[in-house]
């Protein structure tokens, strides 16, 4: 029996998405042979990729000025990948807002000029930064969508000034609609809310892309994996597959705006129930920069902390346990969980609160 699964990456998966897994994974769609077996050059492969990009353009409502790349390594390779591919006797803004885009700053740094348009680092990231100081001749802005650590999140974009426009989507890509037209590039890895770990997902416009420098390599310029249509070498093809099946599973639901719909009251569930606890359970991010993705939250006490976290693992609520940078307790509630598994560890919040209110002061 499966528990509810809250973890912050790699995240929930649709249980639809896992049947099929199970199956594929013995033997694909009547091809006698498995899906982790399948060769990247064959028609079978060509035709799993062909069919997640054009579900990916169709929940997105993009057509042929993007062009659609999956690569590997992670968003961690394109906090040096966008840099070496683009800022070349230029700078660019980073709004610092957590833990991942003061990284994606940091690498930016070493290759060339980068700086911090705005940065929430002295408040403990418990805001999104209210305030940007755009550089007018920056090659582009660099923002982070969703923060999986601190728990905030941009549910618009931030104002370029006309710059063009990157995003780190990581850990909220396709959980609401999105305004395209607003950016230049977006990328996210597959392991929150669009399949397992091994595939990253980069959404350009060609425009953006001046000849890279000289010294890159060409595994880490993006015109390589363009012209080979994203297997310059072996994609991640049981990834890849699994992406598809994630957005079929999505249009099925109704796409972004039903998922959006669903996504919001489950964190405004949660959000309830930390709000009406009379302090008992207390959120660590302003309200106004809420996260719908990542909720992260204290008790009064660590020895409570340790507790709630040992009697919900017992309840199969799986996860739970917060990012070891900052403690506390954090739930996950991506794309795939369930309204059910929110209400259950709402329940379970309820119960812990009732069985344990001495050591709450109360």
């Amino acid at each position: 029996m499966r528990g509810h699964i809250f973890n912050a990456g790699p995240g929930c998966l649709p249980v639809g998405v896992l049947e099929q897994v199970r199956e594929g994974v013995v033997e694909l769609n009547g091809f006698h042979q498995s899906v982790l077996e399948i060769s990247h050059r064959s028609p079978i492969y060509c035709e799993i990729q062909a069919q997640a990009e054009e579900r990916l353009r169709r929940l997105l409502g993009i057509g042929s000025e993007f062009k659609i790349l999956f690569l590997t390594g992670g968003a961690s390779t394109q906090f040096a990948m966008l840099p070496l591919n683009v800022l070349q006797g230029r700078s660019a803004d980073y709004i610092v807002s957590g833990a991942w885009s003061s990284k994606a700053l940091a690498e930016a740094q070493r290759i060339g000029r980068a700086r911090a348009a705005g940065s929430s680092k002295e408040a403990g990231f418990t805001h999104l930064p209210r305030e940007l100081e755009l550089d007018p001749e920056a090659a582009y802005l660099h923002f982070t969508s969703n923060n999986t650590i601190f728990g905030t999140e941009y549910l618009s974009e931030p104002d370029a000034g006309g710059r063009p426009l990157v995003c780190d989507a990581s850990s909220d890509f396709l959980s609401r609609p999105l305004d395209m037209s607003r950016y230049a590039m977006l990328y996210a890895g597959a392991q929150k809310n669009l399949g397992p770990a091994g595939v990253s997902l980069v959404l350009l416009r060609p425009e953006l892309l001046p000849e890279p420098l000289e010294q890159t390599p060409m595994i880490w310029r993006y015109q390589t994996h363009l012209a080979k249509n994203s297997a310059y070498n072996t994609p991640p093809v049981f990834a890849v597959w699994v992406v598809g099946l994630v957005l079929q599973w999505i249009e099925s639901l109704g796409g972004l705006t039903a998922i959006e719909e669903r996504n919001r009251a489950k964190a405004e569930l949660l959000y309830a129930a930390l709000d009406g606890s009379d302090g008992y359970y207390r959120g660590t991010v302003e309200p106004d920069s809420r996260s719908r993705m990542n909720v992260p939250f204290r008790l009064p006490t660590p020895e409570l902390e340790s507790l709630f976290l040992k009697e919900a693992n017992e309840a199969d609520l799986i996860g739970l346990k917060g990012h070891r940078s900052v403690g506390g307790l954090r739930a996950s509630i991506y794309n795939a969980v369930e309204p059910a598994s929110v209400q259950a560890l709402v329940d379970f919040m309820a119960a812990f609160r009732a069985a344990h209110p001495a050591e709450a002061g109360a």
